[in-house]
């Protein structure tokens, strides 16, 4: 099997996809117990960093896309496909599972 050498600017997401770099999760809770990796919960907040073309409308033409890169968005718990490049995480998501653009 043949190794692939993946960065950022690499990925182009195709249709209504996302690429979206995950936020780091929380270290501590609100009383300051510092939580062990099995205990964090995984984050659904991340920065948008490659947006796809936009899905095909039934006549062939591109529906636009809500979210641009840059945006900060709130995303489904468990949507879209975990990557890791170069020891960053991400993820790779469809637009309709992202929930809001956070400010």
């Amino acid at each position: 099997m043949a190794a692939v050498s993946l960065s950022v600017s690499t990925v182009k997401p195709l249709a209504d996809r996302v690429f979206v770099k995950v936020s780091a999760s929380e270290e501590k809770t609100a009383g300051g117990i510092l939580l062990p990796d099995a205990a964090k919960e995984k984050p659904q907040v991340g920065e948008v960093v490659q947006v796809g073309p936009g899905k095909r409308n039934d006549d062939g033409s591109r529906q636009e896309m809500e979210v641009k890169v840059g945006d900060k968005v709130l995303y489904s718990k468990y949507a879209g496909t975990d990557i890791k490049v170069g020891g960053e995480e991400y993820v790779l998501l469809s637009e309709k599972d992202i929930l809001a653009i956070v400010q």
